[in-house]
């Protein structure tokens, strides 16, 4: 019997993007609840006990009961980040993993102790990957993250974010999926807003922009990113960006998302 088909391999759906931006969780005082903050656990304002994990990369999500904490995770330019719902509300269910790392990261934050700014932002971290990943299995967005969610198009995804640089055609990614290279186009494009080509040269270009900003050249970052030429790689980015890839790190202080 042959093992480890397309079916019953499992692509993991997060990790690139992990790779690709770093993500960091920093917890706010308990007088600065800001109006700004990303990740909230709601808490029962009589047992103090957590009830629901709101992740709103809008911001917005704080209110008077509960632990606000400000998400930095690759800002606009993160194509998950921006196909996430506007605001994603978790309720926790006793007896999960996830319950038992939020009431962790609840006691760390309600009990301040040696390390403890460490271990909240580490717990803080697990919880946003935590309420992504169930977005993802029950289906909860659009367009990316609807890709990603889907039974067989999110073969095809993986395989861009995994191997950016390989000459990949859509046949193969076709394949990946389980469809007939037009049904793949029509799919793709009708799930995820874009035809596979268009994500895939997107894609190339966001990882190619974090490059530029650890101080990659532009050939290397071209060469890397499956680009013919520095020259072809520098016009796409422009075109993508509005500004030109040696210029990369004066345009990199954006605000964060609001």
């Amino acid at each position: 019997m042959i093992e480890n088909t397309k079916a019953d391999r499992k692509y993991d759906r997060l990790t690139a993007f992990l790779r690709a931006y770093d993500l960091r969780v920093e917890v706010l005082a308990a007088g600065q609840m800001s109006a700004d903050a990303q990740l909230f656990i709601a808490r029962d304002p009589e047992t103090g006990s957590a009830r629901r994990v709101v992740l709103s990369m809008q911001g917005g999500t704080a209110d008077a009961d509960g632990i606000a904490a400000e998400v930095i995770f690759g800002g606009a330019v993160n194509p998950l980040l921006a196909a996430l719902p506007e605001r994603l509300v978790v309720d926790l269910e006793a007896g999960t993993a996830m319950r038992a790392i939020v009431d962790l990261f609840v006691a760390e934050a309600c009990s301040p102790s040696c390390g403890g700014a460490t271990v909240r932002s580490r717990l803080g971290e697990v919880i946003v990957v935590l309420a992504i990943r169930r977005a993802i299995d029950r289906g909860v967005g659009a367009g990316l993250l609807a890709g990603l969610a889907h039974p067989t198009l999110h073969r095809s995804l993986v395989a861009m974010h995994d191997d950016p640089g390989r000459a990949w055609t859509v046949a193969e990614l076709a394949a990946l999926a389980e469809m007939s290279r037009g049904h793949f186009i029509a799919r793709f494009r009708d799930v995820v807003g874009q035809t596979p080509t268009a994500y895939l040269t997107a894609w190339r270009l966001t990882l190619g922009r974090q490059a530029l900003l650890s101080d990659a050249s532009v050939k290397t970052v071209a060469f890397r990113s499956g680009f013919g030429s520095a020259a072809a790689f520098s016009r796409a980015f422009s075109r993508q960006f509005g500004y030109a890839p040696k210029t990369v790190r004066e345009n990199a202080l954006e605000p964060r998302p609001a």
